[in-house]
């Protein structure tokens, strides 16, 4: 009940004062990821599973310590992820050749028709919205991603120093 108000309520907003970046930013992410999830459910799968056929290199595998950071997840839940996705089929583990100790993770046939797949579904997701907004303000819209990226970064936000 709470998204479909959400939906209602957003594109009535008369100040953009109204609303908090914040807001705008967790209310669009949620938005994007039940999209997602809801394209996946077709395919019996998850938005993370495809977030994670995406970040897995298809030709040379993907180290299993670099994965998390890439994607910016907590290995406990990486490890779920991956261990849902080698049941399924998706991918196989091997030995890592340049370090004894790690394990790469490789897409099987089927993890990249799947990657191939959640691919095309991220293109044109691109596609439609850079065909609805300007490339004048999807530039701006970069540039403000950017900055929030680096105030965060560079822990400007929650600090001492901050002033209003």
């Amino acid at each position: 009940m709470h998204n479909k108000f959400l939906y209602i309520w957003i594109p009535t907003i008369k100040f953009m004062s109204d609303i908090t970046i914040d807001y705008i930013l967790r209310a669009t992410w949620q938005a994007v990821a039940r999209m997602y999830n809801e394209e996946a459910k077709e395919f019996d799968s998850t938005m993370a599973v495809g977030f994670t056929l995406l970040s897995i290199d298809p030709k040379t595998g993907t180290p299993s310590t670099a994965l998390g950071p890439k994607m910016g997840m907590e290995a406990t839940s990486l490890s779920r992820i991956l261990k849902s996705m080698e049941e399924k089929g998706l991918i196989k583990r091997k030995p890592n050749p340049n370090d004894g100790r790690g394990v790469l993770i490789h897409l099987t046939a089927f993890g990249l028709e799947k990657r191939n797949h959640s691919k095309a579904v991220v293109l044109r997701f691109d596609d439609v919205v850079k065909d609805n907004i300007s490339e004048e303000k999807l530039d701006h819209f970069f540039e403000v991603m950017n900055t929030i990226n680096s105030l965060i970064a560079e822990k400007k936000i929650h600090t001492k120093e901050t002033t209003n």
